[in-house]
């Protein structure tokens, strides 16, 4: 009946002895080690600072452009209002202007202003024409405005001066040709800058104090959103702390979304630890208890001095060597899938297999089919052993055929499944779970070591996946379906 050996047979011995020109590792005592400075810790910056650099910088970069533009917004603003009063008073003007009888310009009624009646008042208005003495205002004095008389405004021309000393003027002017005249009359009202200047002056103060303020409150509150933003992360290291000190193998206090995926994945990282802690206990103590029965026999053999110690050290060596295999075996899988990137072809496996047991067996016929692109999360060593042992298992105790599919389900989104077929007597159902056991054979007319399929289905769960038995519908013999999870 059907039973495993291992494939290829020297695989566990190639992974204990290393090679004789191995140099051994330089030991290290205690002291040596002890006197070494220890690394600093290696970090990147604290998030703290960096999300505080770029808020301030937006902040500055934000409030500087803004204060900008509303400066001269308002700027304009207080410019324009002045403008326009002066705009009033030089419409005042040119309505209350007429043509005297000699020809001179002169105002049919008064200006409503007092101030151009007081001399240096800081607001003035003069007419000038060609040809023509100067008509000014009583607060020029004995001053006179100097005009851009040399073209014709048809609109008001706004603009600022500084032909007085110590007093800047804002300047408006106009042309005009009044009724019975054929002169090119200039108005033109001047007013001190010093108003208009304050005025300015005033909102700037008020701009800068309020945006130095705002800008104060933004980095506040940008201080205060990242305390708080980031005091999850402070109570992963309480978590961490309080796990180390109470010897807890996760995180379980509640946190925001953004921070729980990162401590799930840590959980996930300390389970999987305990996990290989407990597997490598596991195996360390099956391995204790499966040398212990052949060491007591080989113990009381040789204290008996029994006549067939050495038969009894042959046989008893040979289980332990078995035991040793199996767990060598186990402890391999376990440290690859540690690893995390594990991929392999089981097409391109399964020929390499089948090239080696053709030359094995030269009567048995193998066929390979499947999906040759199908890629499993197993290291390829671990998948040429596993298929290696049951592809000989096929040959060596079904009837002449073996056929091999990759992918028998490729509908199947977590497993790749391969299935190995025979010809030959298969295994009644009944028996079909106890010869996964370790040391199960139905035939001992073979050679083996009744440890193959064991070591399979072991391998195999420990990278997630699975094996199976059924019987053979094409060839009528064992069909063994491994699950073998996707990469």
């Amino acid at each position: 009946m059907n039973e495993v050996t291992a494939f290829p047979a020297d695989a566990g011995r190639s992974a204990v002895h290393g090679g004789r020109g191995d140099t051994a590792p330089a030991e290290v005592t205690p002291d040596a080690a002890t006197s070494l400075p220890a690394a600093p810790p290696v970090h990147t910056g604290s998030l703290s600072q960096r999300m505080m650099l770029i808020a301030s910088a937006w902040i500055i970069v934000l409030l500087l452009v803004g204060g900008l533009a509303l400066d001269r917004t308002l700027t304009g603003l207080i410019t324009r209002n002045f403008d326009e009063q002066l705009g009033y008073m030089l419409t005042g003007m040119i309505g209350s202007a007429e043509i005297g009888p000699d020809g001179e310009v002169f105002f049919n009624r008064p200006l409503g202003d007092q101030r151009f009646l007081e001399p240096n008042s800081g607001l003035y208005w003069q007419i000038t024409g060609k040809g023509h003495e100067d008509f000014p205002s009583r607060s020029l004095w004995d001053r006179t405005l100097k005009t851009h008389g040399e073209h014709f405004d048809a609109q008001p021309h706004v603009y600022d001066s500084e032909q007085f000393e110590g007093e800047e003027l804002r300047v408006l002017e106009r042309s005009i040709i009044l009724p019975g005249s054929d002169t090119q009359w200039r108005f033109t009202v001047a007013a001190s800058r010093e108003n208009l200047d304050r005025q300015i002056a005033q909102t700037r103060s008020i701009l800068v104090y309020s945006f130095v303020i705002l800008a104060i409150g933004l980095l506040l509150m940008a201080g205060l959103q990242t305390w708080y933003g980031l005091y999850p992360l402070r109570h992963i290291r309480r978590g961490l702390a309080e796990m180390r000190a109470t010897g807890s193998n996760k995180v379980t206090e509640p946190l925001p979304l953004e921070v729980q995926p990162l401590v799930e994945e840590l959980n996930a990282l300390l389970e999987h630890t305990d996990r290989q802690a407990e597997e490598a206990r596991t195996h360390a103590g099956n391995l204790a208890h499966a040398l212990k029965t052949p060491l007591t026999v080989v113990m009381n053999a040789a204290t008996a001095h029994a006549p067939d110690l050495a038969d009894t050290v042959i046989r008893e060596a040979a289980v332990m060597r078995r035991q040793v295999d199996h767990h060598l075996a186990r402890a391999r899988a376990v440290g690859r899938r540690s690893a995390g990137l594990s991929r392999a072809n089981p097409f391109t496996s399964a020929e390499a297999v089948l090239r080696a047991v053709e030359r094995l067996y030269e009567d048995v016929r193998l066929d390979l089919a499947g999906n040759k692109e199908a890629m499993v999360a197993l290291e390829r060593q671990d998948l040429d052993e596993i298929i290696g042992n049951l592809m000989e298992n096929a040959a060596k105790y079904g009837g002449g055929s073996v056929f091999v599919t990759i992918d028998a389900e490729p509908d199947n989104p977590v497993y790749c499944e391969v299935w190995i077929e025979d010809d030959g007597p298969g295994i009644p159902e009944q028996e079909r779970e106890r010869i996964f056991d370790r040391g199960a054979r139905l035939d001992t007319e073979k050679p083996g070591a009744g440890l193959g399929l064991a070591i399979v289905r072991d391998v195999v769960r420990i990278y997630g996946g699975d094996a199976e038995l059924d019987e053979s519908e094409d060839l009528g013999g064992l069909l063994v379906k491994l699950k073998l999870p996707r990469a």
